[in-house]
């Protein structure tokens, strides 16, 4: 296959990997999303991602129908990157994708909900022992992953996902952690520690190259030693052995039959010397090479199941710390074309205090809470109104969080949810910019989805924020028409409710009201919306909050005009609330 064939790949990145990988090993990389070999032949993290995610990807990542939707699902592996457990675990959650089937995404389900409940039964210790073992996988490769197998193996952890560690033969693993060792020195350098009689031949050439260096010294200690010149050779012997435990009888095999002085026969012997030895060396490290090959030959197997184990157990691991850490549950799938929420929470605001879960459902579904706000069935488009800051474009990410994740194969963040599958989500988030190139552009954007034939999911914000009122008006009543002809989902978030009437048979609008200001003048808004009904702006808490927190006079009396023009006796009658909240 030609590199040029993947997404991505153009003449000088084909180039570039076929220089640095080579053509089939480049292949490889992309076809097991091998992150890390594509950066290391040169490509930024950033691209290497990009093309793999297309490369693994491809069929269904039309899911990203729009710039905010991908935005939305770079988020969401963002956020689950930070509980990868290692390296490579990370750049498996980076290039995750959509899934083509329901049958995919429940398999993947089934694998991170369970790490997820095998992960909570752990003690804190066995969770830190885990931790410290997959911190061994950290430089990556085949030593690594047999280093962390064995590693999890004496955390004596065996349940759930961690069984296939179990499984993984230890005997084996030892030997080719040994073998691995060994080979893995420097260039074609068998490992330090890997052969004694190799270790010690290595230090005693270092030794003799030492002496070697220092002739004048050598010389000195030898004659010191000599009492008379017939006995310099045997002296030499001594002093070579003493100081490096070469054997004798190799000292003498160096020595030079003719020299000059005493001088020119020590340099001679060590250099003889120091040859013998790196031969000897050379040879050693040949024949340790050669047992370590076939130690690693019969432990292939071995080796590549601990390198498969590792890596899915560490990418189920992170999967099921980000599943703990957010709360996640499993969405039921349907063969309705629906999303429905019960009590679900954006993970954009999983560290802010007092958050307000909603329920929310727009299609056919079954998911009723039992309380006088059932979202309603049937409804496929719903136009939600309501206040300022009061989460409306919050819960359309929401909605599009929860849609990617369980098209992902991941869990969700609500307490039930059923979901349909989707061919694309076309989420808009409002955009201040107010000209004819936006409104072009988002009209491209949101449009195609729809009269493309696929099933869409439309969640647009504000659609008005781009456009006069009168035309988007207009314009947001005909793409509320035209998601209802083409039997797609949508939410609409708009102010313009009163000017939509009247909506479609299968439309309905609903409603998120703001119910005051705190003793702090706090605007309080209930952020689960009410169905088949309009939001209230309730621009007199506002108003309120401006007069009373005004200390300049001129400020003062310009908000109090603002009062009187929104209705005094409105805003008045909320600072009374407001400070008898206060007093009480």
């Amino acid at each position: 296959m030609r590199l040029e064939e993947y997404w991505g790949i153009g003449p000088k990145t084909s180039e570039l990997l076929s220089e640095e990988l080579g053509v089939e090993r480049a292949v490889e990389a992309i076809e097991s999303a091998d992150t890390r070999a594509l950066t290391a032949a040169g490509l930024s993290r950033g691209r290497a991602t990009r093309i793999l995610r297309r490369a693994t990807g491809a069929e269904s990542m039309d899911l990203l129908a729009t710039r905010d939707t991908r935005d939305v699902y770079k988020e969401l592996l963002d956020l689950a990157e930070e509980y990868a457990v290692t390296p490579g675990a990370a750049d498996k959650i980076r290039v995750l994708t959509p899934l083509p089937t329901r049958e995919a995404m429940a398999e993947r389900l089934d694998d991170v909900l369970a790490a997820r409940d095998t992960w909570a039964t752990l003690s804190e210790d066995d969770h830190r022992a885990v931790l410290d073992a997959f911190e061994r996988y950290e430089a990556g490769g085949e030593r690594a992953a047999v280093e962390t197998a064995l590693a999890l193996k004496d955390t004596g952890v065996s349940e759930g996902v961690f069984d296939a560690v179990a499984e993984l033969d230890g005997d084996a693993l030892t030997d080719a952690r040994a073998a691995l060792a060994g080979l893995a020195g420097e260039g074609d350098r068998v490992g330090e520690g890997a052969d004694e009689q190799l270790d010690r031949l290595r230090t005693q050439l270092g030794q003799i190259a030492d002496l070697a260096a220092a002739t004048p010294e050598v010389v000195e200690a030898v004659q010191a030693d000599a009492r008379r010149p017939d006995e310099f050779q045997d002296a030499l012997v001594r002093h070579v052995t003493d100081e490096t435990g070469v054997d004798g009888t190799r000292v003498r095999d160096a020595m030079p039959r003719e020299a000059t002085d005493a001088q020119d026969f020590v340099d001679a012997a060590l250099r003889e010397l120091r040859s013998s030895l790196r031969s000897a060396v050379e040879e050693r490290e040949q024949t340790v090479a050669a047992s370590l090959e076939d130690d690693l030959t019969a432990a292939r197997e071995d080796v590549d199941a601990a390198v498969a184990v590792v890596g899915d157990v560490a990418l189920s691991v992170s999967l099921a710390r980000f599943a703990i850490a957010y709360d996640l549950t499993r969405p039921t799938f349907v063969d309705r074309e629906t999303i429905a929420v019960r009590n679900a929470r954006n993970l954009a605001l999983a560290d802010t205090d007092d958050v307000q879960p909603v329920t929310y459902a727009i299609g056919d579904h079954t998911l009723a809470v039992h309380s006088a706000n059932d979202p309603p069935s049937g409804d496929r488009v719903a136009v939600l109104t309501g206040a300022n800051s009061g989460g409306k474009t919050t819960l359309l990410e929401t909605l599009c969080q929860v849609q990617l994740l369980a098209q992902m194969g991941l869990p969700v963040p609500a307490e039930a949810a059923e979901v349909g599958l989707v061919d694309t989500v076309v989420f808009h988030r409002r955009h201040a910019s107010f000209n004819a190139g936006v409104l072009e552009s988002t009209l491209r954007s949101v449009v195609p989805p729809l009269t493309g034939g696929d099933r869409a999911l439309m969640l647009v914000d504000e659609f008005e924020a781009i456009t006069e009122p009168g035309s988007a008006a207009n314009l947001l009543h005909g793409l509320v028409t035209l998601t209802v002809d083409r039997d797609a989902l949508g939410v609409f978030v708009t102010h313009l409710a009163a000017d939509l009437e009247p909506l479609p048979a299968a439309a309905r609008t609903d409603g998120i009201f703001a119910e005051g200001l705190s003793q702090d003048l706090d605007l309080l808004v209930d952020y689960q919306p009410r169905f088949g009904t309009v939001g209230k702006s309730t621009p007199e808490f506002i108003v309120s909050r401006l007069v009373a927190n005004a200390n300049d006079p001129v400020e003062r009396s310009g908000f109090e005009t603002l009062a009187r023009a929104v209705g005094e006796e409105a805003v008045q009658r909320t600072l009374s609330d407001a400070l008898w909240t206060e007093s009480e």
